[in-house]
């Protein structure tokens, strides 16, 4: 073994984007993947003439992947164009309101707002953005872009007690004080965001609004996955070496350190360095055998967690239109929003009025013909399983389907006299796909104050093991996992003598 091989396993953006900085350093990497393609959630499929996101359909926080690229090479602009989804999102409500979120401008959101709902309602969603944009400020370098070893860390701040007050950790998103019912609605969605309950996901997820409004919401030309696609060929410059349909069985290890992994048809990868981009409960319950006592203890923390809500996805082929185009992001909210959240995660049965979103990109090389429109249709939904709901009956996800397609048509979207393909998408999908326990889109939710600190570090206690991707610090979606591997390069780097990799830059 030499000092600088690394192994990875799984070939996900958190392990890409980790293997990319790490070849730039001049490390051997090897990255064994159990699927036969690259991009983990994060793909875009083309289906009989039509191109879906169906992973991520948008990018924020787009200053982490631009980090990325310019160094690891060239820069992110020349390998993706990336543009502007305005307005970002298109709101409404059951009863026949909607209000339009401007990408990137707080007044023009404000002014849509005061238009819809009134002055007072715009003055609210001004006073929670400026509590998110505090909370974002204070997270951001301590805990979102920066390594928590433990809760002590964070103890040693000087500016602990005005942090604490700032965070409110005794506080979920739905205690944040808002009056109106519509913008209620709007901000309990961005914790759906890291697959998590309103009603008990901590008030600092709000943070989340900031950033997007902040930082804006983007698409990528040829649809998201184009990102994943870069990335790998970013990679492959750097050096990184790909293995696919190759599974791994076990990390094994001796006396508390890293020895390498074992796969699937007997062979043994020798390596000082892993890191693992797969679900965490699947590392430490599955993939370490004879774990270490200190490894148990990270074991237990870990199951404490929450999984995250799953999705129940549409992909849907459209003929040309003389109705007027929906914007890129559309979303429906039913009457009663607390149903979704009670049916997910206490009945654990499929949504019966779900919130619906619609992902329609303005983006003509994504379909074969001009004038034709791919949809992705997505609804939150409970992990699929037996501790959960069972999604393998086809039947029920049919009759399910054509129920969100009636929902949709109900708001007066027309979908049935246009479509020319369908295909449906189950969480039993997204498991069996890539690997995900129970179809659970972000890996662990962030349910309840302690969740931040229960998720899989990213520094394992097995020494020589790292974890990247959503279900270890700091969390789920495409920004955060950039990060996560940030945080993963740095600490290899920073072991090995190497140096720190430089800071994210805001500009």
């Amino acid at each position: 073994m030499n000092e600088k091989d690394v192994v990875i396993i799984g070939a996900g953006m958190g392990a890409m984007a980790t293997a990319a900085r790490l070849g730039k350093k001049g490390y051997r990497v090897r990255v064994f993947e159990a699927g036969d393609r690259h991009g983990g959630k994060c793909r875009t499929e083309w289906i009989g003439g039509y191109a879906f996101d169906t992973g991520p359909s948008l990018l924020t926080l787009p200053a982490v992947y631009r980090d990325l690229f310019q160094r690891t090479g060239d820069v992110l602009g020349r390998v993706v164009e990336m543009t502007p989804v305005d307005p970002s999102f298109d709101y409404r409500f059951h009863d026949g309101t909607s209000v339009k979120f401007a990408n990137l401008s707080r007044k023009k959101t404000l002014d849509a707002i005061t238009s819809s709902y009134g002055a007072a309602a715009a003055a609210q969603w001004d006073q929670i953005m400026r509590r998110a944009e505090a909370m974002w400020d204070v997270s951001r370098e301590p805990f979102i872009e920066s390594e928590l070893k433990s809760v002590t860390s964070l103890f040693s701040r000087k500016t602990l007690l005005r942090d604490i007050f700032v965070i409110a950790p005794w506080k979920s998103i739905r205690g944040l004080s808002i009056k109106s019912p519509h913008l209620r609605k709007i901000l309990d969605r961005y914790a759906t965001y890291s697959g998590s309950d309103p009603r008990v996901a901590p008030a600092v997820l709000s943070s989340i609004a900031f950033v997007e409004e902040a930082f804006g919401a983007w698409h990528i030309t040829g649809g998201i996955g184009k990102l994943g696609d870069a990335l790998y060929q970013r990679c492959l410059d750097r050096g990184v070496t790909f293995e696919f349909n190759a599974h791994v069985d076990e990390i094994t290890h001796a006396d508390g350190v890293v020895t390498g992994i074992a796969l699937a048809d007997g062979r043994h990868i020798p390596a000082h360095t892993v890191v693992a981009n797969a679900d965490a409960g699947t590392i430490y319950s599955h993939l370490i055998k004879n774990p270490p006592r200190s490894v148990r203890t990270a074991q237990r923390a870990i199951e404490k967690m929450e999984p995250s809500l799953a999705g129940f996805s549409l992909l849907l082929g459209l003929k040309p239109s003389t109705e007027p185009q929906l914007e890129h992001h559309t979303i429906l909210f039913p009457e009663n929003y607390d149903d979704e959240f009670e049916s997910i995660f206490n009945k654990k049965v499929p949504v019966e009025d779900p919130t619906i979103y619609i992902c329609a990109p303005h983006d003509e090389t994504m379909v074969a013909k001009a004038g034709h429109q791919a949809w992705f249709v997505l609804v939150n939904a409970p992990r699929h399983g037996a501790d959960s709901f069972d999604w393998s009956d086809r039947v029920f996800a049919q009759q399910y389907a054509q129920k969100i397609i009636d929902r949709i048509e109900a708001r007066g979207i027309k979908v049935r006299d246009r479509l020319d393909l369908l295909e449906i998408r189950t969480p039993a999908d997204l498991e069996a796909s890539v690997l995900a326990p129970g179809g659970s889109i972000y890996g662990t939710s962030s349910n309840g104050a302690r969740s931040a600190f229960n998720r899989a570090k990213n520094r394992s206690p097995l020494h020589g093991l790292y974890c990247v991707g959503g279900s270890a610090h700091p969390g789920g979606g495409l920004p955060l996992v950039g990060l996560s591997a940030e945080i993963v390069a740095e600490a290899i780097l920073t072991r090995d003598g190497g140096g720190q990799l430089s800071s994210l830059d805001r500009h």
